[in-house]
């Protein structure tokens, strides 16, 4: 088996080297056990191993394309994190809510604290406005920190992003109000997209996780000088690391226990 290991959530050009750093300390540890960890990190579809016929579940349904069939150099997560090789890899709670659980195991989680909205495992999404004047930032809280939403228009990445769509859902719900308080909704593909329509008066809101927030107004400081947070949304399990449920067990466990020791035990299993 030629595993391959991917982190793909907070994976911008400019965090690479960290990213890659920390891949290392997963790598170097992991080989110290005895399993052969990948040199390097999966970003292309073109560096996912071929599975002939298409990847399937235990019953023998395709899940998934064979990934020298799809596009090389775009990564496409959800062939990702079905592949049956994938030693180490990072997703969302919305996917494996959504029909990826039955497919991995959760190793690990991220941690969030020290960044402005997150603590521990936990985090929030800041609910981010065009910048109208100086005011200061409300107070992250236990509870949504909410502006008033009726009639604008949200930008968000995607409809399984706990993140960027399913907190404001849950939030409002919370509040016994719905999606529809939006006039609008556009799915942008990413974070960094729906910021840059709020930025551009094309869009009025989007919520936006505290670690790729925190990203962008150290990356892009002209974007995040035009935008402005107004509120946060309630706090949630950050993102999770996970396996294939197809590695052997004395490997998931010896994975399992490297991944807890470098970022944080996971939240539920």
């Amino acid at each position: 088996m030629t595993f391959i290991a991917s982190m793909p959530m907070y994976d911008p050009p400019e965090e690479r080297e960290t990213v890659d750093l920390s891949w290392r300390r997963v790598r170097d540890a992991l080989r110290l056990r005895g399993i052969a960890a990948p040199e390097r990190l999966v970003r292309r579809n073109a560096d996912l191993p071929a599975v002939p016929g298409g990847i399937r579940d235990v019953a023998g349904n395709i899940i998934a394309p064979d990934p020298v069939t799809l596009p090389p150099e775009e990564l496409d997560l959800h062939t990702l994190w079905r592949h049956p090789d994938l030693l180490f890899g990072e997703t969302c709670w919305g996917p494996l809510e959504q029909g990826l659980r039955p497919f991995v195991h959760v190793i690990a989680q991220n941690s969030y604290s020290g960044v402005p909205g997150g603590e521990g495992i936990l985090y929030r999404s800041a609910l981010i406005t065009r910048s109208k004047a100086q005011r200061p930032a409300p107070v992250p809280s236990d509870t949504p920190v909410m502006p008033d939403l009726a009639g604008k228009h949200f930008a968000f990445n995607t409809l399984d992003s706990r993140s960027g769509y399913l907190s404001v859902e849950r939030d409002l719900h919370a509040q016994g109000a719905s999606m529809r308080a939006f006039s609008r909704m556009t799915p942008t593909g990413s974070h960094l997209a729906s910021l840059r329509m709020v930025a551009a008066n094309e869009a009025d809101i989007a919520a936006i996780d505290c670690k790729s927030w925190a990203m962008t107004q150290r990356h892009h400081p002209s974007l995040s000088a035009k935008l402005h947070v107004a509120g946060w949304t309630a706090p949630s399990t950050g993102l999770p690391f996970i396996c294939s449920v197809h590695l052997p067990e004395a490997i998931r466990r010896n994975v399992a226990d490297v991944a807890r020791a470098i970022f944080l035990p996971p939240a539920r299993c």
